[in-house]
């Protein structure tokens, strides 16, 4: 019989850099798992990916035992990341603040595509232009 899990917790912690400080100590701390054991197994599951942000889904069950699943970064971390912006636009997209090639666009949906709600690599590229707009990046090829 699979065992009860009592909580799921969803966090944004950069690839490799787990500690058990805050905020990853603040977060699972009061649900009584080993802090120092997920550091290391999360550290050790993502030092290939060192600089990106990565989401994780931690379930914990009822014997404070834990597991985890790592998610792709989210879409606009890659879009920042692929511009080489700071930040996105205050206006949103009123105002351009970089642009994305349709290579790029693509790249980056390949990344997405396990975790989006898209069959397709131009169902993914459409959510992730979505945002792309909404940060303010333009799009080549769109008006």
């Amino acid at each position: 019989m699979a065992k009860p899990i009592t909580k799921i917790i969803k966090l944004q912690i950069p690839a490799g850099k787990a500690t058990p400080a805050p905020p990853v100590g603040t977060v699972l701390g009061p649900a009584g798992i080993n802090l120092q054991e997920f550091c290391t197994k999360y550290n050790d599951a993502t030092k290939d990916k060192i600089g990106d942000i990565l989401p994780v889904e931690i379930s914990i069950y009822e014997d404070r035992t834990f597991d985890f699943v790592i998610k792709t970064p989210p879409a606009a971390f890659l879009i920042k990341k692929v511009t080489g912006i700071k930040k996105g636009s205050i206006k949103g997209a009123n105002e351009t603040v970089g642009t994305l090639t349709q290579a790029q666009l693509r790249e980056i949906a390949e990344i997405k595509l396990p975790d989006l709600n898209a069959y397709s690599i131009e169902d993914a590229m459409k959510i992730v232009a979505g945002t792309a707009r909404n940060m303010g990046v333009k799009i080549e090829g769109e008006e």
